[in-house]
């Protein structure tokens, strides 16, 4: 049985075309460049600004594609079908943009949004702190009110496209006392005094993330760029951590799916003791087993983003699916690197880049542990 997709529109299967083409054309050939540069390049960042690519469903009168989730889906099925690893434009279009575009006032978004839908401004969050891992309620970092001014101070860890952002949508404590309840939300552009970057991190996959180290002193920003009302960023975050959990599932059904294609390809070419290694009954059962768990992830991905751009996925469903997806995803790869032998473990090959880029899925967006306990919670 193969899937019957009806969860998209005619509209959405357009902009699939143009998505493919430019990832084919565009993005697949610096793929090694960007690797070892440890960043996607700003050219290309702007061309996908032009293509259309980018915050495909902000509204139009800010620059955007005027489309739906739908739209984003298929932009992000489609980099992660060519195999392009680092770039963070689903980060940038579909996690970030989102929130200056539903907390922001009028003013805000005709003057952010713009270069952050032409790839102008380059967008990055900072949530993560050193010791702090899932739990947004310990953050750190402050923001004291001085006069017309934040004053911001602390630091950062793991920020994805935190060498390349010039805007930070940083989770701050403005009420530290309240906990939960003090936190805040606010923009701060990369030029602002006080402000630096750390250390690029060395990652076990995707080497053209630019991960970083982000510092805070004494950086001062405008009141007016408070996102949303003072003390309520714990609850933003939360209402759009459904969104951030099923990309996640969306680009994990996708690999999977891309990765079975070529283990089926290169078992069935190579030759081992005078037989293809396909011609083996276990490396049948195996591949057997993954189109399985392919075309159920397939299905229940497909059931939950239609129920998301009904505007009905829960929070509890966004785990099911981020959770089950992501754990699917690592143990078929885990099968299909065995069955490359020994070129399974080479990073030429694109089962071994997998294996290093798609380990990290059991953890970002809330580590699959976490999942689990807002799954339990309702059992």
């Amino acid at each position: 049985m193969e899937v019957n997709r009806t969860v998209f529109r005619e509209d959405h299967e357009m902009l699939r075309e143009s998505a493919r083409r430019f990832f084919d054309r565009e993005c697949v050939p610096r793929q090694a460049a960007w690797d070892e540069a440890g960043r996607v390049d700003r050219e290309t960042w702007l061309k996908a600004g032009r293509e259309g690519l980018l915050c495909v469903a902000i509204p139009t009168e800010y620059g955007g594609g005027g489309g739906d989730f739908g739209h984003s889906a298929v932009v992000l099925e489609e980099m992660h079908r060519a195999g392009i690893s680092g770039a963070g434009f689903s980060l940038h279009s579909d996690i970030i943009a989102p929130y200056v575009n539903r907390l922001g006032t009028e003013e805000q978004k005709r003057r952010w949004l713009p270069g952050i839908c032409a790839g102008e401004t380059i967008l990055a969050v900072g949530i993560t702190e050193p010791g702090g891992g899932s739990d947004v309620k310990a953050c750190r970092t402050t923001a004291v009110r001085d006069g017309d001014e934040f004053v911001i101070n602390g630091s950062k860890t793991f920020i994805s496209n935190g060498m390349s952002a010039d805007m930070i949508m940083l989770v701050c404590k403005t009420d530290p006392p309240a906990g939960a309840k003090g936190v805040s939300l606010i923009m701060v552009e990369t030029d602002r005094a006080g402000f630096r970057r750390g250390r690029k991190l060395q990652k076990v996959g995707q080497p053209a993330a630019d991960t970083a180290e982000l510092f805070f002193d004494d950086v001062r920003v405008p009141i007016g760029n408070l996102l949303g009302e003072l003390n309520q960023g714990f609850g933003y975050l939360m209402q759009e951590l459904a969104q951030e959990r099923l990309i996640i599932a969306l680009y994990a059904a996708a690999a999977l799916e891309r990765l079975l294609g070529i283990t089926l390809d290169y078992v069935k070419d190579r030759k081992a003791f005078n037989q293809t290694v396909w011609d083996f009954q276990n490396t049948k059962f195996k591949l057997a087993d993954v189109k399985a768990h392919s075309v159920a992830l397939r299905t229940m991905v497909d059931y939950y983003l239609g129920e998301h751009m009904r505007r009905k996925l829960t929070v509890n469903e966004a785990a099911i699916a981020k959770m089950h997806a992501t754990e699917t995803l690592w143990k078929c790869i885990d099968d299909m690197v065995q069955l490359h032998g020994g070129y399974g473990y080479m990073l030429e090959y694109p089962i071994a880049r997998a294996f290093t880029d798609y380990r990290v899925s059991r953890v970002v967006g809330g580590a699959n542990e976490v999942m689990r306990e807002l799954i339990a919670r309702k059992l």
